[in-house]
């Protein structure tokens, strides 16, 4: 069977052993309705009771702060649309420019409710300066938003100092972190990131797609995004998903020690990054101190979609870093003020733990094998 590299871990990943043995044995042994009272119900509430304890021990959390969704989306929407509920104290919601479209459209929504959204830009590395955020708050600011690693580029906001500014300035604000992209390969501790709201995505560690989770400080209330049944503490009602819910526990309980794993990203990383630098028209966008599971690039005259194509045809899998099919550039490069030809070549690469540095060996043949074969774009 021919190699195939794959690079596109940001979009999603393959599940790990232990996730599929947990859903199989969810689907085959524990598949009653945890809200049964009868004996098999009891089976299916302790695995789901199980479940709950394992991820709230991965960000240092108590299990009934966790509510499983069924996406990092449908968790975004329901963290933001909690601003509804707080309108009556104040109007004013932020967010960064840089967020997932999950976070930005439901920003868009918030404004046709009547709230006041603003959008906090980046500097040229991609990072939210705190000085634009304290400028921000006012004592009507009901929500501020802000995302753990940008999705693009790896970039790692200061979300500890951002939440702790928000916290002595507007203690009745809540604070939100979408942590997908980080969720897993850093350490999170939401007592010391001090956020009221977290989300997750099990598909980026590993587990199945179609399960997320929301961290919800206690004391902190929110409205029910889905109503019914009251399931998940009448927040998101619906017959749980166990064989998913047990999956995404199977991708937790198979995480490596995050700091280990992290020390072999960044060699990784580093090693991507002086193989490319024999190369002077590859260029690098992320910058220094992102995630080192992220590298963006370009190589400005090739579009990225001809180069996606053309590394496709090699069995080499990667994502575009511009919606190029629609002519308009990555919003999130846009934002940090690189120039059209650029956002228009990027491609972003994105490692889990199995990549290797033969994968980026190959890579990076491919890469030059482009640019002697393809035409550049005007």
């Amino acid at each position: 069977m021919e190699r195939i590299v794959y690079l596109d871990n940001s979009a999603t990943t393959k599940p790990c052993e232990k996730s599929v043995s947990y859903i199989n044995k969810a689907l085959t042994e524990s598949w009653g309705n945890p809200s049964s009272l009868h004996r098999l119900g009891m089976e299916a509430e302790i695995a789901l009771s199980d479940a709950r304890e394992t991820v709230a021990r991965s960000i240092n959390a108590k299990a009934d702060e966790i509510i499983f969704t069924g996406s990092g989306t449908e968790a975004n929407n329901t963290a933001l649309l909690s601003a509804l509920k707080a309108k009556r104290r104040g109007g004013r919601v932020i967010v960064t420019a840089i967020e997932h479209p999950s976070v930005l459209e439901t920003a868009k929504r918030l404004e046709t409710e009547g709230l006041e959204v603003i959008r906090l830009k980046p500097d040229s590395d991609g990072i939210i300066p705190l000085s634009s955020l304290e400028n921000a708050l006012t004592q009507n600011t009901v929500l501020v938003s802000m995302m753990l690693v940008n999705n693009e580029t790896g970039a790692v906001q200061p979300v500890k100092e951002a939440a702790g500014m928000v916290k002595r300035t507007v203690p009745s604000a809540l604070f939100h972190c979408d942590a997908v992209q980080g969720y897993g390969k850093l350490p999170i501790n939401v007592k010391t990131l001090s956020v009221d709201l977290l989300t997750a995505s099990g598909h980026k560690i590993h587990g199945p797609k179609g399960i997320g989770f929301l961290y919800c400080k206690k004391n902190v209330h929110i409205s029910p995004f889905i109503t019914g049944g009251g399931q998940e503490r009448g927040l998101r009602s619906g017959t749980e998903p166990l064989p998913l819910i047990m999956g995404l526990m199977g991708a937790v309980e198979e995480l490596p020690p995050l700091e280990n794993q992290l020390k072999k990203q960044e060699e990784l990383i580093t090693f991507a990054k002086e193989l490319f630098s024999n190369n002077p028209d590859i260029v690098i966008n992320s910058p220094d101190g992102a995630l080192p599971y992220i590298l963006n690039i370009s190589l400005p005259g090739y579009r990225s979609e001809t180069l996606l194509h053309f590394l496709e045809s090699r069995n080499i899998f990667v994502s575009s870093g511009s919606a190029c099919a629609k002519g308009h550039g990555s919003y999130v490069l846009n934002e940090m003020g690189l120039d059209k030809r650029r956002a228009d070549s990027a491609l972003r690469l994105s490692f889990c733990r199995y990549n290797t540095k033969e994968d980026i060996e190959l890579l990076y043949d491919a890469l030059c094998c482009a640019e002697k074969q393809l035409r550049k774009a005007n």
